[in-house]
């Protein structure tokens, strides 16, 4: 619900509902950090700009006033966000290292900031090259992932623009939303809240 319906409801002021909704992504976003990291199956990882429509004449990656997200996605499972400073190699391959075990699969496109997975121990990483209209060969292929996108992006446009200071706490409710779909997040929220209340 909306901080207005809820100060409907509550006869609470919206800023302190608001206040209380900042407190509860808060705890959300540190149990997505808390998650254990991915072992031994078929990972998908893309990055995706997240701001106002491009600016004319600034294109490609890294357009200006984007903030850039880098997605890890477990086939049929969870996944992970982490907004990045910049796209390249070092920066990926950092947090990739830190959150998918040696024997996983890696699918991606053919960006560049990819390249190396192989010499760093990852002996089975597998890509499609978008830049060709390919999007799918067989099962390699980053399809999963995009539908973390879609469903983030159709979350995160409902708030009519996100400021960028809480802009991390909202990506993480959609990364912990999305990673519990198809449980009671009420319960859940209840739970995680007696852990670690507000």
């Amino acid at each position: 619900m909306t901080a207005q319906k809820t100060a409907l409801l509550t006869n609470l002021t919206r800023k302190s509902v608001n206040q209380i909704y900042l407190k509860i992504r808060n705890r959300v976003a540190e149990e997505c950090e808390r998650a254990s990291p991915f072992a031994a199956c078929q990972i998908e990882i893309d990055e995706s700009y997240f701001g106002a429509r491009r600016v004319r004449g600034k294109r490609g990656r890294g357009a200006s006033g984007k903030t850039i997200v880098f997605r890890i996605y477990k086939r049929n499972g969870s996944v992970y966000t982490e907004i990045v400073p910049d796209v390249q190699q070092k920066t990926l391959q950092n947090i990739i290292r830190g959150k998918v075990s040696l024997d996983s699969v890696i699918h991606s496109d053919g960006w560049r900031g990819y390249n190396g997975l192989v010499d760093v121990g990852y002996s089975k990483h597998l890509r499609v090259n978008h830049s060709l209209d390919v999007f799918a060969i067989g099962d390699i292929h980053i399809n999963g992932i995009e539908s973390f996108w879609s469903y983030a992006k159709r979350r995160l446009q409902k708030f009519n623009g996100v400021p960028p200071k809480t802009f991390y706490l909202h990506l993480k409710e959609c990364e912990y939303r999305f990673n519990h779909r198809n449980e009671n997040l009420q319960l859940l929220l209840l739970k995680l809240l007696e852990r670690f209340p507000l």
